[in-house]
C-alpha cells in the first residue's frame, strides 16, 4: 500500500490564526414591526455597540432560506421585546385579557429560535424575547398575570426606572455577572413565562413569583431576562456576557473549518432499518447530516453492531448481518452523494473535508462478524472497514470481554490469530469491551498500535468498561490512542452525566497518556449522548469548553481526530 503523505493536506492552514476569528462578532436583533415598518429601540443595538460587537437588525421575515442565510452570517442572537404572542402557537385559544398580538414577528422568531438554538449560537431573549425561548422550546406562557402578580409588572415609570426586585438563583450565569443575588429591574409585561420547559432553568423570580429570568440547563449560552437591561444603567453586563459568548463561539467555528473533526463510534445504523432520513434532521437518530452542520462535525465511523445473541441464534448469519448493514450505509450515502461520502482512510477522509463534504468511515462491534474464519477478515477488509471492536458485552471465539466469564484467560488461539491478520491487512485493533486480561494480551500479540474507540477512564468511574491508570499508560506506551465515550454510565457513577464530567474524563486521560493519546468516540445512538453534547449538532460545544480550558487550536485537532488518524495511517502503513 502506497503511503500517501496525507497530513500535507493539513499544511499551512490547520495551525495557522483563521482570518475570521479576528472580526467584531456580529449580533442579530429581531426587529419589531409596526406601521407597516421594522423597528428597533435605540438601546438594543447603542448596547452591543459599548459591548464590543456589530449589531445588525433581522427583519422579521418568515422566508426559511432568508431565516437560514441570516443564522449563517451572525455570532449572536437578541430576541428583542414588543408586543403579545398569539397564544395559538402553543394550541391554546386566545384570553380575553390578551393584549396586542403582533402576529407579523410570531413565526418567525420562533423559527429562528429553534434554528439558532439547533447551531448553537448564543442568544439573549429580553422580555418578548423570554417568551420567545419558551414558546419556541418546549416551554409555556401565562397569556395575562394579573390574577397572580402583586406588584406592578407593566409600569407607567420610564424605562430607565428599575421598579421592583428580583432575587437571583446562586451559582447561576446571572449571579455571577452582576455578583449579587438581587437586581432592581424594570418591565412592562403583562404576558409571562409560566413553565420554563426542561431546556431551560428558572434564575430569578419577582417578589411575587412571577418567572424573570432562565437560563440555558443543557450548558448552551442562552439566557432569558423578562425585564429591559438595556434601558437600565447597569444593564451592559448582560450585552458584555453575549459578545464575549458570540466571539468564542465565532473562534470555534473558525477553527473547525479548519481541523477535521472525527467521532470515532456511533451506532447510528442500528436505526435505518426504522426507516429513518439520514439526509434530514430526524429527531429518532442523533447523528445525520444536519445535526452534523449545526454541529460543524466532518466524520464519523459507523460500526455494524452485532448483539451478542446472535452468535447463538444466527452463527452462520453474522457475516451475512454485518453486510447488510454496510450495505444500508453505502445506499444512504449514494442517495446524498454531493454532501457525503465513504472514506477508507485518513489521506480520503481529508480530500472529503476540502471538498466541503461530510465522512463516513466503517468499523464493526463484535467480532463475531468473523463466523469464526479467518478469511472474512479479507471480506471486510474489502469493504472499507478501518477497525473492529473485538468483542461486546460477552465472550465470544477470539477474546473474553470486560462483562464476559473469562472464557479464554484472555485470548483464544483464534483470536490471537485475528490479531495477526488484521495488522496485515491493515485494520485497527479496537479493544473496548475487552477484558482486562484480553487488553494486555492484545498489547503483546499486535505488532502495530491499538485503539480503544469509546472508552473512558476507572479512575473517574469505576466501571469494568473503563480503563484502568495502568491500563491507559501500557497502551500510549504502544503508540495507541482512547478515545473518551459520551455513555453516561462510564462517565458518572452516581447522579446524572454531563459534558463537564465527558471533559473531566479528556482531562484526566490528557495527564496520564499525555495530549497525543486521547480522543472522543461518542457512542451516538448506541446510548451514549449527556447534558451539553447530547447528540452531532452539539459537538462545537465540546471545543468552546477547550478552548476555555486554554487548549490550544493544535491540541483541540489532535483531540477532535488527528491522534485516531495517526494510529490509522500507520496501520494502514504496514499492510502487506
Amino acid at each position: 500500500m502506497k503511503n500517501y503523505d496525507w497530513q500535507s493536506l493539513l499544511a499551512e492552514k490547520v495551525y495557522a490564526r483563521y482570518p475570521e476569528a479576528s472580526r467584531k462578532p456580529l449580533i442579530g436583533i429581531t426587529g419589531n414591526y409596526g406601521e407597516q415598518t421594522c423597528k428597533l429601540a435605540e438601546g438594543y443595538y447603542k448596547s452591543v455597540e459599548r459591548a464590543g460587537g456589530v449589531p445588525v437588525i433581522i427583519p422579521p421575515l418568515a422566508d426559511t432560506d432568508i431565516i437560514i442565510n441570516t443564522l449563517e452570517s451572525i455570532d449572536g442572537l437578541i430576541l428583542s421585546g414588543g408586543g403579545d404572542y398569539d397564544p395559538r402557537y402553543a394550541g391554546e385559544e386566545p384570553d380575553q385579557k390578551l393584549g396586542e398580538i403582533n402576529e407579523e414577528r410570531d413565526l418567525p422568531e420562533l423559527f429562528i429560535t429553534r434554528l439558532a438554538y439547533n447551531r448553537q449560537i448564543p442568544i439573549l431573549g429580553i422580555c418578548r424575547g423570554i417568551q420567545t425561548l419558551a414558546m419556541a422550546l418546549g416551554g409555556k406562557v401565562k397569556q395575562d398575570i394579573t390574577d397572580i402578580a402583586t406588584i406592578n409588572h407593566s409600569q407607567q415609570e420610564g424605562r430607565c426606572v428599575a421598579t421592583h426586585k428580583v432575587i437571583i438563583e446562586k451559582n447561576s450565569i446571572l449571579s455571577h455577572l452582576y455578583n449579587s443575588q438581587q437586581l432592581m429591574v424594570n418591565s412592562f409585561h403583562h404576558q409571562a413565562v409560566c413553565e420554563c420547559g426542561e431546556k431551560f432553568t428558572v434564575v430569578a423570580k419577582s417578589e411575587d413569583g412571577i418567572m424573570e429570568a432562565i437560563e440555558s440547563h443543557e450548558f448552551k449560552s442562552i439566557i432569558g431576562v423578562q425585564w429591559h437591561p438595556e434601558s437600565l444603567a447597569d444593564g451592559q453586563p448582560l450585552f458584555e456576557w453575549l459578545i464575549r459568548e458570540a466571539t468564542s463561539f465565532r473562534e470555534a467555528c473558525a477553527l473547525h473549518q479548519i481541523i477535521t473533526t472525527l467521532d470515532t463510534h456511533c451506532d447510528t445504523p442500528m436505526f435505518f432499518p426504522q426507516g429513518v432520513d439520514f439526509g434530514c434532521r430526524d429527531e429518532r437518530i442523533l447523528v445525520d447530516m444536519h445535526k452534523m452542520d449545526e454541529g460543524h462535525q466532518d466524520a464519523t465511523i459507523m460500526v455494524a453492531y452485532l448483539p451478542q445473541s446472535l452468535a447463538d441464534s444466527q452463527p452462520n448469519g453474522c457475516r451475512k448481518f454485518a453486510d447488510d448493514i454496510f450495505d444500508k450505509i453505502e445506499a444512504i450515502v449514494s442517495q446524498h452523494e454531493e454532501d457525503i461520502a465513504i472514506a477508507r482512510d485518513p489521506r480520503e477522509l481529508l480530500c472529503l473535508k476540502n471538498s466541503g463534504r461530510k465522512c463516513i468511515m466503517l468499523g464493526i462491534e463484535n467480532g463475531i462478524a468473523l463466523e469464526g474464519k479467518l478469511e472474512n477478515l479479507k471480506h471486510f477488509a474489502d469493504r472499507g472497514i478501518v477497525y473492529m471492536t473485538l468483542c461486546h458485552n460477552g465472550d465470544n471465539d477470539i477474546c473474553d470481554s470486560a462483562k464476559g466469564n473469562n472464557t479464554h484467560n484472555g485470548f483464544s488461539a483464534f483470536g490471537k490469530k485475528v490479531i495477526r491478520e488484521m495488522n496485515r491487512l491493515g485494520i485497527m485493533v479496537d479493544l473496548s469491551h475487552a477484558g482486562e486480561k484480553s487488553f494486555y494480551d492484545a498489547l503483546e500479540i499486535s505488532e502495530q498500535p491499538i485503539v480503544c474507540s469509546h472508552s473512558s477512564c476507572r479512575a473517574l468511574c469505576d466501571h469494568p468498561r473503563n480503563l484502568t491508570d495502568d491500563q491507559m499508560r501500557a497502551l500510549a506506551a504502544k503508540g495507541g490512542v482512547m478515545q473518551v465515550t459520551l455513555y453516561p454510565g462510564f462517565l458518572r457513577t452516581n447522579g446524572e452525566a454531563t459534558i463537564e464530567d465527558a471533559i473531566a474524563h479528556i482531562e484526566h486521560a490528557i495527564e496520564v497518556m499525555g495530549i497525543d493519546h486521547v480522543g472522543v468516540g461518542t457512542d451516538f445512538d448506541g446510548d451514549g449522548g449527556v447534558r451539553g453534547l447530547a447528540n452531532s449538532s452539539e459537538l462545537l460545544n465540546l471545543t468552546r469548553h477547550l478552548m476555555r480550558r486554554g487548549y490550544s487550536n493544535e491540541d483541540i485537532q489532535k483531540i477532535w481526530g488527528l491522534n485516531f488518524l495517526h494510529v490509522m495511517n500507520k496501520v494502514q502503513s504496514a499492510k502487506a
